[in-house]
């Protein structure tokens, strides 16, 4: 992006400094006035962070300015904006969130009228605007004052949007029968607080819910998927058959089985690609995962007969290579899990329930579709997470331990597309193998950029 406002996953930063009310107005002006509508129909949605009711106004003052009216559905998960945009035939879609990052981080990622995120090229036409370029309908960049001479568009709320959001779930998983179920869900304090619990309730589910008191600061606070060493407590000790962790947004899922054993991303996408395969419903026998994907996921797809194709980390380059292959499946160890057939952004809620129609009444326990290869994941603090291009004491540590492993396992050692963070990952044979070379990995990096 040429002024660096767009991330991997739309412009993120501490609410109140770089992520101010003037750039929301200014990014929610610039937006409104890209789409080709005549008055565009926004819609406008958040989860529960204390900055998020200012960056919605500023936002909805900024759709307003440039002609458009905005419709606000307050507190939904990420993966409510493209069903609603698609529900109610709007032009643009706008997600306030910074999904699992601590509660003083916010966001604004932006979706189009066919419910996908924006493309690179419609984002650098928003960010020229803001920045100063490229201003459209008369309207004055972020740096200018705001020349108000068409005509402005409305504010209100979007009733029902949560219900519109529920029905869209139990209209895809109406036949999954839950009676008698004991689920335990942990809602990250975040959007999933009021709508998890819900659905699974309705499908007849003895539900219990844990972090689903936000107060605006408690967001991911040792809580949901980033946190679920609480949930799996919970279901171990409380009796529960599964337990399903979101993140703040709820557009991930991890899960924990009645003896507590965490399920992550990768093995709960092994289990849905094998019931999918199996329905006949996995177009093109394949699934698109990232780098960061277990070995031994890729090893129970071969056995299956399952084709995998491997991305970068992130979820448009997943969506990228699935809209490309017309495949519907995809996603990351994280819990963001695609599936196209329902969804075209990530739907931690949907997830859990599509791993439950797969398990047809099993155990999570019984139903193991992969074996994981020890993994070592370590997360370094650093000044300048780009430096680790330039690191080149770390890219000769790397290769050595490439080399090690060859045949055996492997080692990432990448930058975080969100955060100041270097993320080492190392996978071996032995965990106290992986453990060794992620450690010392860990502190080389630490030494040299942190």
């Amino acid at each position: 992006m040429a002024g660096g406002l767009f991330g991997t996953d739309g412009v993120r930063g501490v609410a109140g400094g770089f992520l101010s009310a003037e750039l929301a107005l200014a990014l929610g002006r610039a937006a409104t006035s890209q789409s080709a509508a005549a008055r565009p129909q926004v819609l406008i949605l958040r989860d529960t962070r204390e900055s998020g009711e200012m960056l919605q106004a500023a936002l909805a003052a900024g759709v307003s300015a440039a002609g458009g009216d905005a419709l606000l559905a307050g507190v939904l998960p990420t993966p409510a904006a493209p069903l609603l945009v698609g529900r109610h035939s709007l032009d643009l879609g706008v997600v306030i969130s910074a999904s699992h990052n601590p509660y003083a981080d916010n966001g604004i990622k932006f979706f189009g009228p066919d419910g996908f995120k924006l493309s690179d090229p419609a984002q650098d036409r928003i960010e020229a605007q803001v920045l100063g370029g490229g201003e459209q309908r008369g309207r004055a960049p972020l740096a200018g004052p705001i020349d108000q001479t068409g005509p402005i568009g409305r504010v209100r709320e979007l009733r029902g949007a949560r219900e519109d959001y529920v029905r869209e779930l139990h209209t895809r998983f109406g036949g999954l029968e839950l009676g008698g179920l004991r689920v335990a869900l942990d809602c990250a304090n975040g959007a999933t607080s009021q709508v998890a619990g819900e659905i699974f309730r309705r499908l007849g589910a003895s539900v219990t819910v844990i972090g689903d008191r936000p107060d605006g600061r408690n967001i991911n606070e040792r809580c949901g998927s980033t946190h679920i060493q609480t949930l799996a407590a919970l279901v171990r000790e409380g009796g529960h058959a599964v337990g399903f962790a979101f993140d703040g947004d709820g557009d991930r899922v991890l899960a924990v089985d009645r003896e507590g054993m965490v399920a992550d991303g990768d093995e709960l996408m092994a289990l849905i690609a094998l019931h999918l395969r199996r329905e006949g419903r996995l177009s093109g026998d394949g699934v698109v995962v990232t780098v960061m994907t277990n070995y031994g996921f890729h090893t129970a797809m071969r056995a299956a007969g399952i084709e995998v194709v491997v991305t970068d980390v992130g979820d448009r380059c997943v969506l990228e290579q699935l809209r490309a292959r017309g495949w519907v499946l995809g996603g990351e160890q994280s819990g963001h899990i695609i599936d196209m057939g329902f969804n075209v952004s990530g739907d931690g809620i949907a997830s859990a329930l599509l791993a439950l129609e797969a398990l047809a009444g099993a155990d999570l326990s019984e139903r193991a579709a992969m074996e994981k290869l020890p993994q070592r994941l370590v997360n370094v603090s650093v000044r300048d997470r780009e430096a680790l291009a330039r690191a080149d004491g770390v890219a000769t540590a790397v290769r050595a331990a490439h080399e090690a492993l060859a045949g055996r396992g492997r080692v990432l050692v990448r930058a975080s597309g969100t955060e100041p963070l270097v993320r080492v990952m190392v996978e071996a044979p032995g965990e106290a193998e992986a453990e060794s070379i992620c450690h010392d990995l860990a502190a080389l990096v630490e030494r040299q950029l942190g």
